[in-house]
């Protein structure tokens, strides 16, 4: 069943209410004091830009999963010139569009970085974005900050730091551009905003992410880990393969349920109603914003439901 605009204005509505800003990470970012972490000997991570920036080292040659906002950028600089002086920035990798990840790639590509993404955050990044995620409207970025090296499928390598890094597609999850960033010596996980950790998952359903997808992305992450893997996640705290495995039981008994009411043919306040989320609120909270967008983004995938699996 196709989203009416009318239906569309009113999850745009809702949304703005129950999330005010939606993005992880975005609340307060604008006047917090950046923080760097260490991870390892050559890794660390940047708290306070807005969403989390890992940082990997090689001599003066720096690496950076996402960049935070692009208010924050110039205090990123500051911070990696502070910490790491003479070092510059070679490679920035978007975990995918989002402004709280991207928000530096005008700054570091002015600089000479190489920024890396999957060829749809390239697309998102290039044009205006109707958000129903936060009820905005994204203007296109400049030319500067769309990613120059891109792939479509699969699984790319990228020499850095003495090992090869891989970096994949986990498609039509939280968008349809997301990718994870595995460091193998750190044995280390960058999985973007696919993992949200103690909260609901976000599904942007404006760029394509749904709940069947994130189930999908789920599974291939835990293919990458095993029981010491530390996975960085949406808000940046380490989390570890049993709590990927906790949110696809969330995200897969939700898609249960889903179809299951579409099938019975009920309306959305009767699957609201039916508390769907009722055995994981305690632990994960208000699930007001991840149902909605979980039930509206299933009905493009309407045939695919049933065919689901783990």
């Amino acid at each position: 069943m196709p989203i009416s605009p009318t239906r569309r204005s009113l999850l745009a509505a809702s949304m703005a209410a129950v999330a005010g800003l939606a993005l992880p990470g975005l609340a307060g970012a604008a006047h917090s004091p950046l923080r760097l972490v260490p991870l390892d000997d050559d890794l660390a991570l940047v708290e306070g830009a807005g969403a989390p920036v890992v940082v990997a080292v090689s001599g003066r040659d720096l690496l950076l999963v996402d960049g935070g906002l692009a208010a924050r950028s110039g205090d990123l600089l500051r911070l990696l010139a502070q910490h790491y002086p003479g070092a510059q920035v070679r490679f920035l990798v978007n975990t995918h569009w989002h402004w709280d990840r991207s928000g530096a790639n005008e700054a570091l590509a002015g600089q000479g970085a190489r920024l890396i993404a999957h060829e749809n955050t390239r697309l998102w990044l290039g044009t205006e974005v109707r958000s129903t995620l936060d009820a905005r409207v994204y203007p296109p970025r400049s030319a500067r900050a769309l990613p120059t090296q891109t792939f479509f499928d699969g699984v790319q390598g990228l020499d850095f730091g003495g090992q090869r890094l891989e970096y994949a597609l986990l498609p039509q999850a939280h968008t349809d551009g997301d990718l994870s960033v595995y460091f193998p010596r750190q044995n280390l996980l960058v999985a973007g905003d696919v993992a949200s950790g103690s909260g609901y998952p976000v599904l942007d359903t404006s760029t394509n992410g749904w709940i069947g997808g994130m189930v999908a992305a789920l599974t291939t992450l835990m293919a990458r880990c095993d029981a010491q893997t530390r996975v960085i996640g949406a808000t940046g705290t380490v989390l570890r393969k049993a709590d990927l495995l906790a949110q696809q039981d969330l995200c897969f008994a939700v898609l249960t349920r889903i179809g299951q009411s579409y099938y019975k043919g009920e309306t959305w306040a009767q699957f609201q109603a039916s508390a769907p989320t009722r055995e994981f609120d305690a632990a994960r909270g208000d699930p007001a914003q991840f149902l909605r967008a979980a039930y509206e983004g299933a009905w493009n995938h309407v045939n695919e439901i049933r065919r689901v699996t783990r």
